[in-house]
């Protein structure tokens, strides 16, 4: 092992800001391998944009024919880029094996490892992929009905102090009770959504079945709601920030051609300007996707280390070596499994001993 890797990436319980210092850290040294696993997916959803904004806007046309051909392309292009968001979280969870064993192994970080991943266990992935979407819709839901009702209440109440409190006084008492209701919803949110979290690297890492990944990650999510939040607000103000330093030189010289950069006057765009600001919005995503991905793995590993003692058994591993292939079914697998982890076969219908 490295010394760098011994020295510069100790296995410890990390805080939210050791988190995404160690994420960040791991993006600078594998930056430009990071950014070819991410960029497959991402590729294929900037395609479909670009073919969004071409058929959208070409549907005003009187001919039946070319109508017809624009609400094809429409289409497609709505498949594709849905397309690419879900590949994209294929990507993302066969990565974690590849992270995780760099993380602990020291093993090199590279697309065909991550991709032959990704094909060993593509329909886990999917399936996997078709859960967290659904459980993040539900969370989603209800935390904005739980802010409804705050919000509803807190406007009550303003309401009935407005009678007979200034104005300031009662717009005081509105935003903070906004902004209370807007942080409640938060955390009722990441608390929801930091269940499932974990279930790709489970399915990856342990080699567990995807019914299996989800009920370990439920068990594995405990107390990770403040870092999975900080983590989740880093990456989008990053990727918002890198979003807006490439369209800064594509705006100014769009508002020199007069061009209206505003995004709420994108029907107006010239076609040239449309496409390239389809072309730059993805490439936020290729350049901070790869961080998102390294802190979850951050974060499953931290978690295990928190709840399971696993840096005393990656300490372990790291002097003893692997642990044999006995072929010993226990609750307690390897640090990293092999494959797909085996069930125990089922007692003996006979009530004799040994089935003899």
């Amino acid at each position: 092992m490295s010394q760098l890797f011994a020295s510069d990436l100790p296995v410890a319980p990390l805080g939210a800001g050791d988190l995404i210092d160690r994420a960040v850290r791991l993006y600078r040294r594998h930056l430009w391998t990071l950014m070819r696993i991410a960029a497959p997916p991402v590729v294929i959803a900037a395609f479909g944009s670009i073919l969004w904004a071409i058929s959208i806007r070409n549907l005003t046309t009187p001919n039946a024919s070319a109508l017809a051909f624009y609400l094809l392309l429409a289409f497609v292009s709505l498949v594709l880029m849905g397309g690419g968001q879900v590949f994209n979280l294929i990507v993302m969870g066969g990565a974690t094996r590849n992270l995780v064993a760099h993380l602990l192994k020291n093993e090199t970080v590279s697309a065909r490892t991550t991709y032959s991943a990704v094909r060993s266990r593509f329909w886990g992935l999917m399936g996997v992929t078709a859960i967290i979407v659904m459980w993040s819709l539900l969370s989603m839901i209800i935390a904005l009905f739980g802010w409804y009702l705050v919000f509803v209440i807190i406007a009550i109440g303003v309401a009935g102090l407005a009678q007979f409190a200034p104005v300031w006084l009662t717009t005081i008492v509105f935003v903070i009770g906004a902004v209370a209701a807007s942080i409640v919803a938060l955390w009722v949110f990441f608390l929801m959504i930091g269940r499932v979290v974990y279930v790709p690297q489970v399915m990856m890492v342990e080699g567990r079945s995807v019914v299996e990944s989800v009920a370990r990650s439920f068990s594995l999510a405990r107390g990770n709601v403040r870092r999975l939040m900080a983590m989740t607000l880093f990456v989008t103000f990053a990727t918002w920030a890198a979003l807006w330093i490439l369209l800064l030189p594509l705006g100014w010289y769009g508002y020199l051609q007069g061009v209206d950069p505003s995004p709420w006057n994108a029907n107006s765009w010239p076609m040239w300007y449309a496409i390239g600001y389809n072309i730059l919005g993805p490439l936020s995503s290729i350049m901070l996707a790869p961080v998102w991905m390294l802190g979850l793995s951050l974060l499953y590993v931290d978690e295990r280390v928190r709840h399971e003692g696993y840096d005393i058994e990656l300490m372990a591993a790291r002097q003893l070596g692997a642990m044999p292939n006995l072929s010993v079914e226990s609750p307690y697998g390897p640090a990293i499994s092999e494959g797909v982890r085996k069930l125990p076969p089922p007692p003996m219908a006979s009530g004799r001993v040994l089935g003899l």
